[in-house]
């Protein structure tokens, strides 16, 4: 995607009247070079052969995001302000800590008094649904960064821009701060699309959430860091359990829908990894150069293996309704830990070889979780930086952090492509020098992979008993 200067402009509500509560502290701020002036800009570019490629005459033509942090002058006055806040889309560390420092950055450090909860996602501003919001204060909401999930609840779906724009205007809701996910912010920016319409100054400012660190133009995403670091654990359980038996393979399927960040990062802070599989990156399963023939050679080898599934991986191989979605839209995917492992026992089988497959899923296990102390911190520093955009009259944004900085990014340009890992970019080399797995697993001469959800069977897996969300399952009775 081309990115020209334009395309990183911040929509605005109109003029700072105010002066911020925050004016005397930033009065005394200096330049440095941890600093960003609210008037300079990030520039998108971070090498010198990406900004020579724009072939530009003047500085100023160079793509840059607005900074985030304080404004000397604001847009709302803090007596009359009402804030909402909402959390939609699936679970992810760190929403509890968003949301405790929106509140109490606007209350402590701008004097807003209204602060209102809405209650599961997008239907809290439905009335129909009934559910009512809640009333939110420095005491509701202190130690809540402790708890996993959010306190407010969530829900998938979109509603009624024209509806939802009734139910803030009603009450009396200036600034509406959304937690969620690209789909979260679609809705988003139409009901801020909805406001504008009706000349109505609404700022609606996101804070971007997603445990695949899918969102692009952020360094990562808030709950990423909490979420790798718990699916390491799993991996070194998957590790002790293949070492400990004759022929052991470990299988664990981790969150990654379309981006495989949770399964590289886990792996690389693992070390035990032999093969991961993501969906950026294509593979054959049988042949000479195939991932079975890989992972049977690796057991011969050194007696186990590790293999990293993220759950978008493969599905090419998966026989299922490719049109099914979910109530946001979200392509509905295979169940590829499953598959994979039938593949296994079938394979180790027909070439004879004993198999002992421990195959783990925590993917609820590890969304529902706290963040850690890292993820924690760079909640309460997007808090802050949605806070003073949307006092500022910034709307249709994103917060997040791009080179080491806090920017406002285009909610259009949050939403207009995946984040996703690159096959030829330096966190997919270090994947391939830490597991020692060749670069494709692909085989140019080879026929397409004939091994598919038909050719494996639950009884083919000589499994017990099994459920979909299983954290742990034996392929041995």
């Amino acid at each position: 995607m081309s990115i020209s200067a334009v395309d990183l402009d911040v929509p605005t509500l109109g003029e700072c009247g105010y002066d911020s509560p925050l004016s005397a502290i930033l009065g005394l701020r200096r330049k440095t070079k941890h600093y960003v002036d609210e008037s300079d800009r990030v520039l998108l570019d971070d090498t010198l052969g990406m900004v020579a490629e724009r072939g530009v005459a003047e500085l100023a033509q160079l793509p840059a995001f607005e900074p985030g942090g304080p404004r000397r002058r604001i847009f709302f006055d803090p007596t009359k302000t009402t804030v909402g806040i909402v959390t939609c889309g699936g679970l992810c560390p760190g929403l509890n800590d968003v949301i405790k420092h929106l509140v109490l950055e606007v209350w402590q450090h701008y004097g807003v008094r209204r602060i209102l909860g809405l209650r599961f996602g997008y239907q809290g501003l439905v009335p129909h649904y009934g559910h009512q919001a809640m009333e939110l204060t420095p005491e509701t909401v202190s130690g809540i960064g402790e708890q996993g999930g959010t306190i407010l609840g969530s829900s998938r779906g979109m509603q009624d821009p024209e509806e939802m724009v009734d139910f803030l205007q009603d009450r009396r809701i200036n600034i509406l701060f959304v937690i969620g996910g690209d789909g979260s912010m679609a809705g988003a920016q139409r009901i801020a699309e909805a406001a504008r319409r009706r000349h109505v100054d609404i700022a609606v400012v996101g804070v971007p959430k997603t445990i695949d660190n899918d969102i692009p133009y952020l360094d990562h995403s808030f709950g990423f860091q909490t979420a790798y670091s718990e699916a390491a654990h799993y991996l070194r359980v998957a590790h002790v359990e293949a070492k400990s038996a004759p022929g052991g393979v470990g299988v664990v399927q981790l969150m990654g829908r379309h981006s495989g960040f949770i399964a590289c990062y886990a792996a690389l802070a693992n070390g035990e990894a032999d093969v991961v599989l993501v969906p950026e990156v294509g593979f054959d399963m049988a042949g000479e150069h195939g991932v079975l023939a890989y992972v049977r050679q690796t057991v011969a080898k050194q007696g186990h293996a590790v293999v990293v599934l993220a759950e978008g991986a493969g599905q090419d191989h998966l026989q299922h309704d490719q049109t099914a979605t979910d109530a946001s839209g979200n392509k509905l995917l295979g169940d590829v830990g499953r598959w994979f492992r039938g593949c296994l026992v079938t394979d180790f089988a027909e070439h004879g070889m004993e198999l002992n497959v421990r195959y783990l899923n925590p993917s609820y296990a590890i969304r529902g979780v706290p963040a850690n102390p890292h993820d924690s911190v760079y909640c309460l520093r997007l808090a802050h930086a949605a806070v003073h955009a949307a006092m500022a009259g910034r709307t249709e944004m994103v917060v997040g952090r791009w080179h080491g900085r806090f920017v406002h990014v285009p909610m259009s340009l949050a939403i207009s492509e995946r984040n996703q890992v690159d096959s030829a970019g330096d966190l997919w080399l270090a994947v391939l020098e830490s597991t020692g797995q060749p670069q494709r697993f692909r085989d140019p001469s080879a026929a397409y992979d004939s091994m598919s959800a038909d050719s494996m069977s639950v009884d083919s897996m000589t499994v017990d008993s099994m459920t979909v969300d299983s954290l742990a399952v034996d392929s041995q009775p």
